[in-house]
C-alpha cells in the first residue's frame, strides 16, 4: 500500500498552478466571469425601472392637464419623449416599441373637470413585459391625485373629497392579464438559440482541431469563407427545428397568443441565427480546446442574457448598460419576435430591429475570417 506523500502532493499542486498559469484564457475566464456577474447584478440590474419613455396626446391646455403631465415627469417613472399630433401616430409609437406608455388627455379636459363630469384620462401601457410597467402603472393614479390636489383649491377643492375627479383608465396593451409566459416564451426562443448555436458551433470546430481533422481541411484549397459557411449552414436547420418546438409549445402548452405572422418571424430569424453561428465560428478560431470554447461561449451568453431585457427590464438599466446591451443581437431579436407574435407587427415595424443584428453579423464574420486566416499561418 502506497502511503500519502506530502512532497508528491505539493509537486502535483505546483504542476496544476503552472498549467493554470500557462492556460491564460482559462485563468482569465475564471476571474472574468465572476467579475462580470458582480458588475451586471450590482450596477445594471433594476427591477423597478424609472424614466420610461412616454408619449402624450393632449387635446387640452388647461392648468390641470399640464399639472398631470408635470407630475408624471416629477415622479421619475415617466419621461415625456414624444408629443404626437394624432391618434394614429400615438398608436404607432407604442406598437413599434418607441415608447412604453401613451397618455391621452381629451379635449376640454379642464372644463369637464370643473363641471364634475369626471373626464376620462387614458393611459396605455406596452405590457409585453409586465415587470417593466408594473411600478409605473401602480403609481399613476396617485400621481394624478397629487397633481390635481395642488390645482383644485378653494371652491374647487370639493371635487377631490369624495372620489377621484377624473376617470382613470389604464389599458395594458398586448398582455392585459399581465401573464408572464406571454413575455417569457417568445424570449426563450432567442435565449435558447443564442446558447445552443454559439456553443455547438464553437465546439464542433474546436473538436476538429483537437482530433487533427482540421489539418486535412487546411491542406485542401478550400477558402476560409467557404469553411465558415460550410460549418454554419447545417446548424441553421437545427436552429429552425428549435424554433418550431418552442413556437408549438408556446401555442399549445402555454396559450401564448400569436397575433402576427409566424412565417415572417421565421424568415427574419435567419439573420439572428446566422449572427449566433458566426459568433461560434469566431470563438472556435480563438479557443484551443473544447473547454475554452465552452468558457468563451458562456462569457458571450451571460451579458446577452442579462442585458437584453429577457431577465430584467431593459429600460431599467443605466445608460451604459443599455448601450452595451444594444450591441448584442439578442436585445433586438427579443423586440423583433415579441413585436411580431404579441403585437402583430409586420415587415415595416420589424425591419428597424433587423438592421442592428445584420450589422453585428457582418462585423463578427469579418473578425472570424481574420482570425481564421491567422490559424492558417
Amino acid at each position: 500500500m502506497i502511503r500519502f506523500c506530502a512532497s508528491r502532493f505539493c509537486a502535483m499542486v505546483g504542476k496544476e498552478f503552472v498549467q493554470m498559469r500557462r492556460d491564460r484564457l482559462t485563468f482569465a475566464m475564471l476571474i472574468g466571469i465572476p467579475l462580470l456577474q458582480l458588475i451586471l447584478f450590482g450596477y445594471a440590474i433594476n427591477s423597478d425601472p424609472r424614466h420610461l419613455p412616454t408619449a402624450v396626446l393632449s387635446g387640452d391646455n388647461s392648468p390641470y392637464s399640464r399639472a398631470i403631465v408635470a407630475g408624471m415627469q416629477t415622479s421619475t417613472y415617466f419621461d415625456i419623449t414624444e408629443r404626437p399630433k394624432d391618434r394614429a401616430r400615438l398608436s404607432a409609437l407604442i406598437r413599434e416599441g418607441e415608447v412604453q406608455f401613451a397618455l391621452t388627455i381629451p379635449e376640454n379636459f379642464g372644463r369637464s373637470l370643473l363641471r364634475g363630469d369626471r373626464p376620462v384620462l387614458l393611459l396605455e401601457a406596452d405590457a409585453t413585459d409586465p415587470t417593466a410597467t408594473g411600478g409605473a402603472v401602480g403609481a399613476f393614479p396617485e400621481i394624478v391625485r397629487q397633481a390635481l390636489l395642488k390645482e383644485l383649491k378653494g371652491v374647487e377643492a370639493g371635487l377631490n373629497r369624495s372620489q377621484s375627479p377624473v376617470d382613470i383608465r389604464i389599458h395594458k396593451e398586448y398582455n392585459p392579464e399581465a401573464e408572464t409566459q406571454y413575455n417569457i416564451v417568445p424570449g426563450l426562443m432567442g435565449v435558447i438559440l443564442t446558447l445552443t448555436l454559439v456553443m455547438i458551433t464553437s465546439l464542433a470546430i474546436t473538436r476538429e482541431s483537437e482530433r487533427g481533422t482540421m489539418e486535412h481541411l487546411l491542406s485542401t484549397p478550400i477558402r476560409p469563407l467557404e469553411v465558415m459557411l460550410g460549418k454554419i449552414v447545417p446548424f441553421i436547420l437545427m436552429g429552425y427545428i428549435q424554433m418550431v418546438l418552442i413556437t408549438a409549445a408556446g401555442r399549445f402548452l402555454f396559450d401564448v397568443p400569436m397575433h402576427g405572422s409566424v412565417v415572417l418571424a421565421f424568415l427574419l430569424s435567419i439573420v439572428f441565427i446566422g449572427a449566433n453561428l458566426s459568433v461560434g465560428v469566431t470563438v472556435s478560431a480563438v479557443a484551443r480546446t473544447q473547454l475554452q470554447a465552452v468558457q468563451m461561449s458562456i462569457f458571450f451568453f451571460l451579458p446577452s442574457l442579462m442585458l437584453s431585457g429577457f431577465m430584467f427590464p431593459f429600460r431599467g438599466m443605466p445608460a451604459w448598460a443599455q448601450t452595451l446591451g444594444s450591441i448584442l443581437p439578442l436585445t433586438h431579436y427579443l423586440r423583433l419576435i415579441r413585436g411580431i407574435l404579441l403585437k402583430g407587427n409586420g415587415l415595416t415595424e420589424s425591419l428597424p430591429h433587423v438592421w442592428p443584428i445584420l450589422i453585428f453579423w457582418t462585423v463578427v464574420v469579418a473578425v472570424g475570417l481574420r482570425l481564421y486566416r491567422r490559424t492558417l499561418d
